[in-house]
C-alpha cells in the first residue's frame, strides 16, 4: 500500500512522512535500506494513531493527505483535512458486486471469482463480496465454486500447498463469524466453510453461502474474509439495482460472453473500475480509484502522479 502512495510522490518530487499501519511497522523501514536518501520517506509508526495523524494533518507544510483504510476512519481524517486545506487522496472501503451473466463461460467464472474473492483471503478492499448469478445457471456455477473453495487447504502459510492463511487480527476474524452467523440466521444456505477451527491463530475456512437474503449483513457490509455470498437474479434491471444498491463504489466484476452487452452493463455499474471477465484489475499503468463513499482520487498512471501535482497558469503579455 506505502509504494502505490510513495511512488508517485517521490516520482512528483515530494518528500513524505508515512505512518504504517499498527499491524505492520516493518514494512516501511526498508525504502531506507533499498537506497532512498534520508529524509525524503518519513516513517513514523505509533499506537496512538489519532494524535500523530491529527498533528501531520494540522502542520502547514503538508498539502496532500493519501489514505488507504475504511470509509469510516477517512470521514474523520477528511474532516481534520478540512482545517488546513489539505488535499485529500482516499481509497477506502468497497463491497464489489460480482456478476456472472446467463451467456458466461462457468469454468472461467468461478476461477475469476477465486482470484476475486480470495487474493489475500479476502482482506482487500477490492475484494468481491457479493455475487449475482442467472437463475438458469446458479446451481452448475455455485456447485463449481463450492468445489474450488471447499478444497483450498487452511493453515500456516509457511506450509506447502496451504491456500487459506490467518486473518489479521481477532477484530477482522470476528466480524466474519458475525456476518456469517447472521446470515445462518435468516436461513442462508452454507455450501461449504462456516465453522472455526480449534486451535490458535485467526483462521476461518474458505466459505461460500448460498441463496443469501438480501437483507443479510453480509450484503450491506465489507465482508474482508474468505465468505462468498451467492444471490439469483432473472432480470437485468433488477441486478444492475441491487449491484449498485450500497454507498461503496470502489469496483465491480462481471462475467459475459457477447461483448456489446457486456460492455453496455459495465457503463451501468457505479465503480471506479469494472473487471471484464478477469479476477484482478490492478495494475500500474492503470488508474486506480473509487466513486461514492469509496473514496476519492486515483492511484497508479499518470492520474496517481497527478495527485501530488498543482496546475500553474501564467500570463504573458508577449
Amino acid at each position: 500500500m506505502g509504494t502505490r502512495k510513495i511512488s508517485s510522490a517521490l516520482a512528483a518530487g515530494c518528500p513524505v512522512v508515512v505512518k504504517p499501519a499498527f499491524a505492520t511497522p516493518l514494512t516501511m523501514p526498508v525504502l531506507e535500506e533499498a537506497g532512498v536518501p534520508a529524509g525524503v520517506v518519513n516513517v513514523a509508526p505509533s499506537k496512538s494513531s489519532g494524535k500523530i495523524v491529527d498533528a501531520i494533518l494540522h502542520d502547514p507544510r503538508v498539502r496532500v493527505v493519501s489514505f488507504t483504510d475504511s470509509t469510516e476512519v477517512g470521514r474523520t481524517l477528511l474532516k481534520g483535512a478540512a482545517d488546513n486545506i489539505v488535499t485529500p487522496a482516499m481509497e477506502l472501503g468497497g463491497n464489489a458486486p460480482s456478476i456472472v451473466c446467463e451467456d458466461a463461460d462457468i469454468d472461467k467464472a468461478v476461477e475469476g471469482a477465486i482470484l476475486a474473492k480470495m487474493c489475500n483471503i479476502g482482506e482487500a478492499c477490492t475484494a468481491a463480496n457479493r455475487f449475482f448469478v442467472y437463475d438458469k445457471i446458479y446451481d452448475t456455477f455455485a456447485e463449481k465454486l463450492t468445489w474450488r473453495m471447499g478444497s483450498m487447504k487452511m493453515g500456516n502459510g509457511l506450509e506447502e500447498g496451504v491456500e487459506v492463511g490467518s486473518l489479521v487480527n481477532a477484530a477482522t476474524r470476528n466480524k466474519v463469524i458475525e456476518l456469517v452467523n447472521d446470515a445462518v440466521e435468516r436461513g442462508v444456505k452454507v455450501l461449504c466453510g462456516g465453522a472455526v477451527p480449534e486451535g490458535p491463530g485467526y483462521f476461518y475456512p474458505a466459505t461460500v453461502l448460498g441463496d443469501v437474503s438480501p437483507d443479510s449483513r453480509c450484503v450491506a457490509e465489507e465482508i474482508f474474509g474468505p465468505v462468498a455470498a451467492l444471490q439469483r437474479f432473472s432480470d437485468e434491471e433488477e441486478m444492475i439495482s441491487r449491484a449498485n444498491d450500497t454507498e461503496y463504489g470502489l469496483i465491480s466484476y462481471l462475467f459475459f460472453g457477447e461483448m456489446k452487452r457486456g460492455m453496455a452493463l459495465c457503463e451501468r455499474l457505479e465503480a471506479g473500475m469494472v473487471g471484464r471477465n478477469p479476477g484482478l484489475v490492478s495494475d500500474p499503468a492503470a488508474p486506480f480509484g473509487d466513486v461514492k463513499q469509496s473514496g476519492i482520487g486515483r492511484e497508479g498512471s499518470h492520474e496517481g502522479l497527478k495527485e501530488f501535482q498543482e496546475t500553474q497558469y501564467v500570463s504573458v503579455e508577449w
